[in-house]
């Protein structure tokens, strides 16, 4: 049993058994708590989960070379996967308002951007819905080709089933299959 603290009074007495996955040795509370681990610790002490979103990343735009940073995180909501990418572009001068743009276009991709009106995206905001709400794009302070954005979507709707239907669909399209 745990007790969760709530400004110093005790919540609730909770038993954790699950998390962050029943097969592991150690279990923690998801309830106001976030961890830093989905799926069991595997090569470099990354997780599957990790590693399964570096690896669809690179796939996902055809660079086996495409640098990908990930710690995958596991947060108290109903639906939805919140995602903080870091990515590096070929160019030097590459700024975040071209970045923009080009995703303002991007099929399925909604851009919420705007730190002046506090619009970024959420996961509340995302349920239901089968587009991915990209924010919060920005350049790094360390490396000149390297940018960080924020990525929402609805993971029972816009997981691998659905993105296997679009590929698909954009394939039949394009006329390659």
């Amino acid at each position: 049993m745990r007790e969760i603290l709530n400004d110093g009074v005790v919540a609730k007495q909770v038993k954790a058994e699950v998390l962050p996955t029943a097969g592991d040795k150690k279990h923690f509370p998801i309830a106001f708590n976030a961890l830093p681990q989905i799926d069991v610790f595997a090569e470099d002490d990354y997780t599957y989960e990790e590693w399964k979103m570096i690896n669809e990343t690179k796939k996902i735009m055809d660079d086996a070379a495409l640098k990908v940073a990930v710690t995958c995180v596991r947060i108290p909501v109903l639906s939805g996967h919140s995602e903080s990418v870091y990515f590096e572009v070929e160019k030097e001068n590459v700024t975040p308002w071209q970045i923009k743009d080009v995703l303002t276009s991007a099929p399925g991709v909604v851009l919420e951007d705007d730190p002046k009106t506090q619009t970024y995206p959420q996961a509340i905001n995302s349920v239901g819905r089968k587009e991915v709400f990209v924010g919060r794009i920005r350049r790094d302070l360390d490396e000149v080709k390297g940018f960080h954005m924020w990525i929402v979507a609805d993971n029972l709707l816009k997981g691998a089933a659905l993105n296997s239907v679009q590929i698909a669909e954009s394939l039949h399209k394009l006329k390659l299959i």
